[in-house]
């Protein structure tokens, strides 16, 4: 209800007794106070007056230092009005409206100011005290960033919105003002996320393949730095000398070993090629990518005998052939991602609904591991954004509806702290295993990665996501962020039965570029703070190692004094050829625009040609990073690592 109006409402409190003889005490003390400065003298008055005269001079003589001082807090005032018109003007749906379960995020350039990454302990903007709005629905278009004219999509690794000309942009803030929230520092990002409608409410009917994407035109938009040689060159070399080994020595297989000019199977399902599919085609390697698509398309089969992990399956092979389809538009690519989902399906015939880790695609059988009914949080919780995909994509419910139950169940287990979770979960019981120990690593890690990105694949509708999510990173500040002794890097450990481990996986470098998506899009800004941090603590793994290579697992000096923030043990001393580093740096550089990270990637990709880089063709783990003369290589190529061109480029 709306106050009366000013004179019904000074009626109606006069009205009141105790109200009345308030308001007489009040005009009795102003003419107690004009009686005793009548009886002031003269000298005395005057004296006063000049006081207040000189003080209103020196205060406009002072007013620009002054102001100065009060521009820092200009973005915390704007952020904080924006906060209250925007996430209260929507706080409930419309009447009737369905929360969609699939969407497709924008994911582009934020403009940020580079001098202000500089700048970590500026004032943070206030956590939200209320989750943000839903959406209205507005559909975008398919393909890669660098493609995309009216809306940038990329369902998985996200796409972005085009730059707008200042007089367009300043036209579009003023049509769409209560659509407006400011991200990190100020820079302004689009609210609105598109929608679409859910599989079990509409008719089942495979979605109409998204208008094919010219890989070369992808590939030129890219920007080059100037110099001797051309980054985006040297990224596509890199990309060619690894596919090089694989199609030379393990063709069809998994895993390129090339050393030993061999392969290993682990699935035998083409793991590499499946995966390195969306990098071709964003480097625009049409004459690969034909290659590879005809052995999709007349070799690839999943009707074997053969037992595969869920995880793995998903992210590397149903995730791989779901991009690839919304780059290219083929339907061969959706027609096997079908195929393989409806394979994976027996994993979820459990007790408890948590998924089994193990499924024979061929016999339509699941189990857990031989030793143990625990499946990993990180497993069962982030396989959801393909699944959910599959059922937009093919308008059949079935896949998303077993992986939300799995996202719900986890949601209300007990044994979680301040939002950090345990590492194991059973089976049989679906309630946590091994509790007391915390961490963003292996078995762990993932987890707290899809609970942002699920939220924004489902139109920012689905709060449990999005209470999980805030609530873990406050966990993480809480109990598992420290800095080291000698440079006062930033650093995410482990917590064991409350006692803190400065142990840090070189899998935890997800976590910047995760932060910074999420403020990308409306989330806290101190998130950034963080995000700035973690990285370059991420990128000070690999600079202070003698091969310019991160180590799997680092340990870091928490004492003060000179020396090194970063020690590896013995058996921590390899690298796997991981990609979430360069991620993370692929992130920050579209969202802040700083070329640092683009630099630091191109550092990293350096190394890698380095001391990896195997001469008859491919790329090969090493045993040892602090050994440049003898890294100890160990003859394998992970599929992933076919992965990282497409992020340095």
């Amino acid at each position: 209800m709306y106050p009366p109006p000013r004179k019904d409402f000074i009626a109606l409190t006069l009205s009141d007794p105790h109200s009345r003889d308030a308001y007489n005490n009040g005009k009795h003390r102003r003419r107690s106070c004009w009686r005793k400065w009548k009886q002031l003298s003269r000298l005395q008055r005057s004296l006063i007056l000049f006081l207040l005269i000189l003080l209103l001079v020196v205060g406009l003589l002072f007013y620009p230092s002054v102001s100065e001082q009060w521009r820092g807090w200009s973005d915390k005032e704007e952020w904080l009005e924006l906060n209250d018109r925007g996430f209260k003007a929507e706080l409930s749906p419309a009447p009737g409206r369905a929360p969609a379960p699939v969407v497709q995020p924008h994911l582009g350039d934020a403009a940020a100011d580079p001098v202000a990454l500089a700048k970590p302990k500026e004032p943070h903007v206030p956590v939200l005290a209320k989750l943000p709005a839903k959406r209205k629905t507005s559909l975008n278009k398919r393909g890669p960033p660098s493609l995309q004219k009216d809306a940038n999509v990329s369902r998985l690794n996200g796409g972005g919105k085009p730059d707008v000309a200042p007089q367009e942009a300043g036209e579009e803030e003023e049509e769409d003002k209560d659509k407006t929230i400011v991200s990190w520092r100020g820079a302004m990002i689009e609210a609105d996320r598109a929608t679409e409608p859910s599989p079990s409410a509409a008719p089942k009917e495979a979605a109409a393949p998204p208008p094919p994407i010219d890989p070369t035109a992808a590939a030129a938009t890219l920007e080059v730095s100037s110099g001797n040689v051309s980054r985006l060159e040297a990224v596509r070399d890199a990309f060619r000398h690894a596919w090089k080994g694989y199609k030379d020595y393990a063709w069809g297989h998994d895993e390129l070993k090339p050393i030993s000019k061999s392969f290993s199977e682990w699935f035998g399902l083409g793991l590499t090629l499946v995966d390195s599919l969306d990098t071709m085609w964003i480097l625009g390697l049409k004459e690969e990518f034909a290659e590879a698509k005809s052995w999709v398309e007349n070799e690839l089969s999943f009707d074997k005998n053969v037992d595969v992990n869920l995880f793995e399956t998903t992210i590397r092979v149903l995730g791989g052939l779901l991009s690839t389809y919304h780059l290219s538009g083929e339907q061969v690519f959706l027609e096997k991602a079908k195929d393989l989902g409806s394979r994976l399906m027996p994993a979820f015939k459990t007790p408890s609904k948590i998924p089994y880790s193990d499924v024979n695609i061929g016999k339509g059988t699941a189990h857990p591991p031989r030793w143990t009914s625990d499946s990993t949080v990180a497993e069962v919780t982030s396989i959801q954004l393909e699944f959910r995909e599959l059922s937009h994509l093919t308008q059949d419910p079935q896949y998303q509806e077993v992986v939300n139950e799995v996202s719900k169940l986890v949601h209300q287990l007990p044994g979680k702290h301040d939002g950090l979770v345990p590492m194991f979960i059973n089976t049989n019981s679906g309630q946590f295993s091994h509790k007391g120990v915390f961490t963003l690593g292996a078995r762990a890690d993932s987890y707290y990665e899809y609970l942002l990105k699920q939220w924004i694949q489902g139109g920012k509708t689905e709060d449990h996501l999005l209470e999980d999510y805030l609530q873990a990173i406050e966990g993480v500040k809480k109990h598992l962020v420290r800095q080291t002794g000698p440079s006062r890097l930033t650093i995410v450990g482990e917590l064991s039965h409350y006692r803190f481990s400065a142990k840090m996986d070189h899998l935890v470098c997800f976590l910047p570029g995760t932060l910074a998506l999420g403020v990308h899009n409306g989330l806290p800004g101190d998130h950034m703070d963080l995000a700035v941090q973690l990285m370059e603590t991420c990128y000070q793994m690999y600079k202070q190692m003698e091969t310019g290579l991160s180590p799997e697992i680092a340990h870091f000096s928490l004492q003060g004094g000179a020396g090194q923030d970063v020690v590896v043990k013995p058996a921590d001393g390899h690298n796997l050829l991981r990609p979430e580093t360069v991620e993370s740096l692929f992130y920050m550089y579209r969202f802040t625009k700083n070329a640092k990270y683009r630099d630091w990637g191109w550092d990293i990709l350096q190394s890698f040609n380095k001391y990896t880089k195997v001469p008859n063709g491919g790329y090969t783990s090493i045993s040892n990073v602090r050994d440049p003369a003898n890294p100890g290589p160990r003859d394998k190529m992970e599929s992933f690592f076919l992965g990282i061109p497409s992020q340095v480029g």
